[in-house]
Formats: C-alpha cells, structure tokens, sequence
C-alpha cells in the first residue's frame, strides 16, 4: 500500500487529553478516532493489527478444539431473565424496547446466547465436550472510559464457553485454554503477561484467572509474592496478617477524645500504634440503603469486592445521617446501636485481638483495652481487608507480597451449573439420568491487547510493533522521489516485495525526510528500509529495524531474500 493513499493523519504533538503512552501514539498515528466517549473508529493500521491478532486467536482456539460461532449483538431480555442478569447487572447492560414494544438488551457477554444454541442440541451424555467461540463487537456502559482502547464502552472480543459432563473433565480443559492463552500472548508479543488468581465477578463461578500485562499505568493491582510465585489479583487475594495478641488484657476504659476522627489520629493522641487499633468502615446497600459497619485492624484497608461477594449485593460509601444512630468518628463494636435495619461484619484481622482502641459510640470518646474476645464475644469472622506490599503470602506464609499494577487484557472462568441450570439446559447420561451440564468462559478483548501491546512495547517516537501483529511488514521509503534513480529503484523494490509476498507500506512523498522518518515511527513498522541518493551512490539500500537492534545495508539483487528471511526470523521471535 503507498503512504500518500492510505486514509488518516499523523500528528507531530501528543493531544492533551491522552493520559497513558498507548493512546497518545494510537492517537498521533492515526490508528483510532473518536466518536463518543469509549467508542472509537479504526483506520487502517489498526483494522490489520487486530485482524492479526484475531487470527492467532482462532488458531489458537481451533487448536484445542474450538468451534466459531457467532452470536447476535442485540438479544431478547427474556434470555437474560431466565439466569436474573436482566435484574442483577446494573446500568453497564444497555437495556431498551424495539418497535414491537419488547424489551431487549445489547450483548455486553453472551453466556446466555451460548446456552440457546446448544441446549437443544446437547441433549446426550455422547455430545460433550465440546467448545464453541466467537470473535464480534460488543457494549458494556462503562461508567468511566479511559485510556483509549483499555477501557472502552463499545469492544470487540473473542468470548468462549466449554460444556462438561464432570468437573474433572472442565478443570482438564481450562488447563488446555489457559496454555492456549499463554501461547496467543507470547505469539502477539506482548511482554510481561502473567496470569493471576482473580475474582469473579458479574460471571460467577467459583474459579477464575486474569491473563495481566504489568506496566505502572494499569489499573488493576496484582498481589505477587517473591519467594514462591504466587499471584493474585488484590480483590481475591486473601490478606494475613500476624497475630498480635499481648499476654495480658487491659481493663475496657474510656478515654476522652475531643474533636479526633480519623484512626491516624486518635493512634497518635493515644501513642498507639495503627496495628492496635479496630476502626469502622461504613457502607449501605444499593437496594435498600441500610448500613453495613465493618470492623477492620487499623492499619488495614477494606476490599469492597470481597464485602460485596460476601453479601451478595453491590454497596456503596455510606451517608451518616443524624438519625442513623451511628456516631461518625467514634464508632466501635461495643455496644453500637444503629436506628433501622443494619449489617455488622468483622474481618479476620481483629480475631484474638486484644488491648485494642476503637470508638465508643458516644460523641468524643474512644475506649482503650478493648479484648474481641471478652467484649465481643458474639463476633464472627471473615476475610474483608486488602492484601497489602509487604505483607504475608497466604501460599508460603512468607513476607514477601509485593504490589504489583497490570493491565486485564483476558480471563478464563470455571462458571459451574451457573447458567445451565438457570435455564434448564439438560441432557441424559449414560445410565438416562438427567444432568446439568458443566460451563467454562474465556474471553480475550482484540483492541485492548493492540493496545496494551503498544503501551509495553513503544519509544517517545511511536509503537514498536512486533512482526506478528504489526500492520505491515516492511516500511520502504523513497527519499526524494523527485529522483528518477529513486524513484526507479524504489518502485522495483516495492513492486518485488509484494511479488514475494511481503506486506510493505511504500512512503513515496516528495516530502522532507525528518517528515517521512516521524512517520514511520508512529507506524512501528518492525523492518526500515531507505531508498536514496545517498545510498545508491554507494550501490546499497538501507535497512533498519524498529527497535534499532538491526542496521545493515542491503545490496539490490539480495534485498528481498534478505528481508523474507529476517521477517521469517522476527515472526519466531
């Protein structure tokens, strides 16, 4: 393809509303434009970039297995009735009613689509396994889009669902999909990929995985312990913590506290360490806005998903009114009345605690001595805090947690009888017994990892793509087109590679060098190669690679077979 045809503009200046390196460079290179926000058109270079990655996807998934389907984008609300997301899922499921006046949803996930297609069909024990997958453009209404194509309302993604007759025979196969995973990410060269225990979320199931690519600009945090390996995503990763339970318990007093809130403080008037501390953390339900008061070690954060999943419902920070019964500032465990319906949780960080200080429930007054054991005898526990950077390995019980950010650029899911039971997908086993079969999920966004590849793999100049996925690969440029013998020389060059089969973008502009060269690097082309007056004059090409590992030249009766075989070795790469 010639440069001077291909639609899109490249910029010289990083736009001022792009907040991490992968959007500005998609932006400056013209990869993407946008539309609305989290909804971005393709131009060229993108559009061959994911359409390689989605065919290493295929590959990938045709290789243990796979059968494509594709499922429609807009679906009944009836399907998502049968499993209650229609109820459950909150506003990122777009919901609206058609002509006829039914209601409908716009597929933001398509388990339930999964499950219509085969549940006729699967109807025998004989019929399974099998795997069925699609790769298709789908809407979720994200509340807060960022980062380009990392976080985006409107996404195209390879979604998978495996059907099982045993848990065995799916922990089996998720192991298949989970190397299969290993081998796309390695394949698309995208660097620092590793997979973590996480949490599951809307999908349900009671095992899953994130496939995370580490760079300081994710916004996920990534529990990973240094001593054994052991990887968590922060919001599943259970937090341990050291009993610190003295041998003699304090008497329960009561202390004056004027004007104090925060735990900081009250431990600094107190000269107690945060450790020794129980602080309150309030929340209310969504549904029905009444309290959640959780009690948590002081130096402890809460993890609002492991609280959510505990619960069962979605939260949200509490508004203490004057008439809750709640004393902001000075709450704690002994003898705390709310007015209404509330909820009293307490995290494992506080079991066999002793000689703590919390609040009093009472305007300007903390206790000290607090024993869990003695003074609330009642309580029970559960794991609602964070794990913290240097903190215990709940694998190896070593000190060796080191907080890690990431990027999700896939995830994998054992969703169990979830959805098949819901809506009654059954078959018979071999003795005609009825069963519900067993479902795995695994999804792969295509525009994200373009994405987060570009932001692992880039200079202050543009994307450094590697050959696999890069949207060509050769870019040839022609200084001084102007030139006849340039001129001449490049158009055989160009006319050879595409004889041969190499992809190859031809800059023939009669444009200043600094110009074509600033292009070039906003393309990330892997292989450079420069036709010019210079060069010719000593009878050579030009070549170079983007990464700036390579610089040879290249003479013109070898220049092709030269660069298919350092393509050939680049794509082993």
């Amino acid at each position: 393809m010639k440069l001077d045809k291909m639609i899109g503009d490249r910029f010289k200046e990083r736009p001022s509303d792009c907040q991490i390196d992968s959007h500005a460079l998609m932006v400056r290179g013209g990869y993407i434009k946008y539309v609305a926000n989290g909804i971005y058109s393709s131009f060229p270079p993108l559009k061959r970039i994911t359409s390689k990655i989605e065919r290493i996807i295929r590959e990938e998934m045709d290789a243990v297995d796979g059968q494509e389907v594709m499922f429609p984008v807009v679906m009944p609300a009836s399907l998502w009735q049968e499993t209650g997301r229609y109820t459950s899922i909150g506003s990122e499921l777009l919901r609206f009613t058609d002509r006829n006046k039914q209601p409908m949803v716009l597929g933001m996930t398509h388990e339930e689509a999964a499950v219509q297609l085969v549940r006729e069909y699967a109807n025998s024990y004989s019929k399974y396994p099998f795997m069925i997958y699609q790769i298709q453009t789908k809407f979720r209404d994200e509340a807060r889009p960022r980062g380009g194509l990392i976080r985006v309302r409107e996404f195209t993604m390879k979604d998978a669902y495996s059907f099982h007759t045993s848990q065995e025979d799916l922990e089996e196969y998720y192991a298949r999909v989970h190397k299969a995973y290993e081998r796309i990410y390695e394949r698309c060269g995208a660097k620092n990929v590793i997979s973590v225990k996480s949490d599951s979320g809307m999908m349900g199931g009671s095992v899953s995985h994130e496939f995370m690519l580490l760079t300081p600009v994710g916004e996920d945090s990534i529990a990973i312990c240094k001593e054994c390996g052991y990887r968590a995503n922060v919001e599943a990763a259970k937090s341990i913590v050291e009993d610190l339970r003295d041998e003699n318990s304090e008497e329960l007093k009561e202390v004056y506290t004027p004007e104090i809130h925060t735990i900081e403080d009250i431990c600094e008037f107190l000269k107690m360490p945060l450790n020794k501390s129980c602080k309150a953390v309030v929340y209310q339900k969504n549904s029905d806005d009444s309290y959640i008061v959780i009690f948590i070690r002081g130096e402890l954060e809460i993890n609002e998903t492991k609280v959510t999943n505990f619960l069962g419902c979605d939260i949200h920070p509490a508004v203490i009114t004057d008439d809750c019964g709640l004393c902001a500032g000075y709450i704690g465990p002994v003898n705390l009345k709310v007015n209404g319906e509330y909820t009293v949780l307490y995290d494992l960080s506080l079991e066999n605690a002793n000689n703590l200080s919390c609040g009093a429930n009472k305007n300007e007054y903390h206790l000290t001595g607090l024993d869990m054991k003695r003074d609330v005898p009642n309580a029970e526990y559960h794991d609602f805090a964070k794990i913290a950077d240097g903190g215990i390995c709940p694998e190896c019980g070593k000190k060796a947690i080191n907080i890690s950010r990431g990027i999700e650029v896939g995830n994998i899911f054992q969703l169990g009888t979830k959805y098949t039971k819901s809506m009654k997908m059954t078959y018979l086993d071999k003795d005609g017994n009825e069963q519900t079969p067993i479902m795995g999920c695994y999804g792969i966004g295509v525009g994200r990892l373009a994405a987060s590849v570009a932001e692992s793999s880039h200079d202050e100049y543009g994307p450094i793509w590697p050959m696999a996925i890069a949207p060509w690969q050769v870019h040839l440029c022609a200084v001084r087109s102007d030139d006849e013998r340039v001129r001449t020389a490049a158009d055989k060059l160009y006319s050879d590679l595409q004889s041969a089969g190499v992809e190859v973008i031809y800059d023939d502009r009669n444009v200043r060098a600094g110009v074509m060269f600033s292009d070039a690097d906003l393309l990330g082309v892997p292989l450079r190669v420069v036709v010019s007056p210079r060069n010719l004059d000593e009878g050579v090409y030009e070549l170079s690679s983007r990464d700036k590992s390579l610089s040879e030249k290249l003479a013109p009766e070898t220049a092709v077979s030269r660069l298919k075989e350092l393509i050939e070795e680049m794509m082993k790469k």
